[in-house]
């Protein structure tokens, strides 16, 4: 019987969930999931099949789309409070997933949930009075999962709400996923296109994968008359060295995406 779920994205929080989990629970009892948003660097998902071999964990991959399809179908990048990314590629597929496993054991069971305090302002105000060491209604913690989950038997458990950086990479001793070392502080969807600019650069620029997904992200630019990028410096900086990015690629490469 599965006691306890940890969602999983390749990044550190969430491993160290995962992690802890292991150390709690037997090997049997634990289940991860990984939402794949179709958009994450190779890196990632080598991390998620070492993850597996590392603690012994079945981590089961799911996909409910991919980010490409979320901006045709909305004709606009996430970004702000819009993120369709999120809502219906990790938050929609997983909150079914929670449903099928209570109902198919007839029992529920705790998710441990990887946020911290520390990662953001709007975190650190919206869980100020959760505790590491307390189980809560899945609504309770997130808005958008249904409080049918809490009847269910679901719980959600946020074990390192109150850990620093430092914690989190001292806790998983160099077993974290390589992309930090080179420089990203948040591992997901490369680049995560709701983020800032600046992040999205540099994975456009970071190896042969990102210059694949800036011609990515260049199709999909064209096809809803939209910029991902929202600086007009950046939009500056891209429109100059489309050409460039273009003609020093081996072809266009969309065939390969």
């Amino acid at each position: 019987m599965i006691k306890c779920v940890v969602p999983v994205s390749g990044g550190k929080d969430s491993q160290a969930c995962l992690k802890l989990a292991s150390q709690l629970f037997k090997p049997s009892e634990v289940f991860g999931l990984f939402c794949d948003t179709q958009f994450e660097h190779p890196e990632t998902y080598k991390h998620i099949e070492k993850m597996r071999k590392l603690y012994g964990i079945q981590i089961l991959t799911i996909t409910a789309g991919s980010v490409d399809e979320k901006v045709r179908k909305y004709g606009r990048f996430p970004g702000g409070g819009a993120r369709h990314c999120t809502d219906e590629l990790k938050i929609t597929p997983s909150k079914k997933w929670y449903k099928q496993l209570a109902e198919l054991q007839e029992s529920g069971f705790v998710v441990f949930y990887g946020m911290r305090s520390e990662e953001s302002a709007e975190r650190a105000k919206r869980y100020s009075m959760k505790m590491g060491d307390e189980e809560y209604l899945p609504h309770e913690v997130l808005a958008k999962y249904p409080q049918y989950l809490g009847k269910m038997g679901v719980r959600f458990r946020l074990p390192i709400i109150d850990w620093t950086n430092k914690q989190v990479f001292d806790f998983l001793d160099g077993e974290h996923n390589p992309l930090y070392d080179a420089g990203f502080d948040r591992v997901g969807c490369f680049p995560c296109l709701a983020g800032g600019d600046a992040w999205k650069e540099k994975a456009f620029a970071h190896d042969k994968f990102g210059i694949e997904q800036r011609i990515r992200v260049k199709v999909l630019e064209d096809e809803i008359g939209k910029s991902v990028f929202t600086s007009k410096g950046a939009m500056q900086r891209n429109d100059e060295n489309q050409q460039d990015l273009f003609s020093s690629s081996p072809g266009c490469r969309i065939c390969e995406i």
